[in-house]
């Protein structure tokens, strides 16, 4: 694996257990259409286990939705969808490529993130931002159960614990 400086981050503002998720309606992408949807049709079919990932295509995105796919989170008891700052092209295309068995919401412009307090600003790359890794446990009433979000970059949970945390264990 390649050599990084690990980064502190600032502080978020992040949803906590017991905080009404904010909702949003991005495409939802699966590997052959998407159409917009909201987070709450989601929720209105029950608990939504929500992944936010660096740019779709990177490493750390890959690294994360590899992870979760190995350990079968589209298995478990919850809706597994992610959340990056790409276009649906983008997102059907690594769907595809990697065969993920997971939804992803499109957000090019990285506003849900921001709604949810983890836009993260890329160093050197000006009005240019992503999600920092973080994952949202929502109940069907849209109300957070357990979140995790990254406080340094890079940074990735101890999947053990955060299915623990997130109720998936």
């Amino acid at each position: 694996m390649p050599d990084f400086d690990v980064v502190e981050l600032d502080p978020t503002d992040h949803p906590e257990a017991g905080d009404d998720a904010p909702d949003f309606t991005r495409p939802l992408v699966n590997d052959e259409f998407w159409e917009d949807r909201s987070l709450s049709d989601l929720t209105a079919e029950g608990r939504v286990i929500l992944v936010f990932t660096p740019m779709i295509g990177s490493y750390a995105a890959k690294y994360i939705w590899d992870e979760l796919t190995e350990r079968g989170w589209h298995e478990r008891d919850a809706r597994v969808v992610g959340v990056s700052a790409a276009s649906p092209y983008e997102h059907s295309s690594v769907i595809a490529d990697n065969e993920y068995p997971f939804d992803l919401f499109a957000d090019p412009a990285n506003g849900v993130a921001e709604a949810y307090g983890i836009a993260h600003d890329l160093d050197g790359m000006a009005g240019v931002s992503e999600p920092r890794p973080a994952f949202f446990a929502i109940d069907a009433d849209g109300v957070v159960e357990a979140s995790w979000v990254a406080t340094e970059w890079p940074e990735f949970p101890e999947y053990d614990d955060i299915e623990e945390t997130l109720g998936l264990a």
